[in-house]
């Protein structure tokens, strides 16, 4: 019972807007990411998508994708990202799975998962406090982001936590936040999360930050190739 996550899959199956006007890194992306996703994953495994699921702006926009994602393999839990304008409430978005028998898809919001002996914890996120222009309405907004988080925390069920979020938590210069602090108080181990595209690539987080592992998952970041998450060294540099 293997866990894999790859984030900002941005499918384009219910509306006209293919990522490759973004690069030819994106060309036949949706084909790739499903080959891909079949030559690794099991039916009992897990994988957690953080963000970006869909381009669709209402969920009924969003069918095929979710008709695309209910047939690869696996358990799929899918948290919100900034583009996810087809979420809505989560008992909304459950009636939604149950009405259309999407079985093995569930939603991360104030909750937690448990697979392989680990949680599964997260939220989407916002922009950190040290952002240029982060203000009055981003601190309300990463405020509530940090509760959600706690919520997830708390539900937890084993001791191995792994959270997974959209906004990278901080930026590349490991400065601290209420977000990175509510990991470090409930020891999560490692932090998975995308958002960062192309040249934003370089802003990732430099790996080990306060016995935290980081990753950057985004699926152009990723190549299109599932992360496994399992116990894997970080090899990247180590940040004090």
């Amino acid at each position: 019972m293997a866990i894999f996550t790859i984030g900002d899959l941005h499918l384009p199956l219910g509306i006209d807007k293919p990522m490759n006007i973004f690069g030819s890194q994106w060309d036949n992306y949706v084909d790739r990411i499903a080959a891909n996703w079949s030559a690794v994953v099991r039916e009992d495994d897990t994988v957690v998508i953080p963000g970006d699921f869909s381009w669709a702006t209402y969920i009924e926009q969003a069918q095929k994708d979710f008709e695309y994602l209910d047939k690869l393999p696996g358990r799929k839990i899918i948290i919100k990202g900034n583009h996810d304008y087809w979420w809505t409430t989560m008992s909304k978005l459950n009636e939604y799975l149950m009405k259309n028998e999407f079985s093995s898809i569930s939603f991360l919001q104030n909750n937690s998962f448990v697979a392989d002996g680990i949680s599964i914890c997260g939220t989407r996120g916002w922009t950190y406090p040290a952002w240029t222009t982060f203000s009055a309405d981003d601190e309300k907004y990463f405020k509530r982001e940090v509760g959600r988080l706690e919520l997830s925390l708390k539900s937890a069920k084993t001791d191995e936590i792994y959270v997974f979020t959209h906004y990278p938590p901080m930026s590349r210069e490991c400065e601290g936040n209420a977000f990175t602090e509510m990991m470090k108080k409930y020891n999560v181990k490692r932090c998975y999360y995308g958002h960062l595209h192309g040249y934003s690539h370089a802003n990732r987080i430099p790996g080990i930050v306060d016995g935290i592992e980081y990753h950057l998952v985004s699926s152009d970041y990723l190549r299109f190739v599932l992360k496994f998450v399992g116990s894997e060294s970080n090899e990247d540099n180590v940040c004090i």
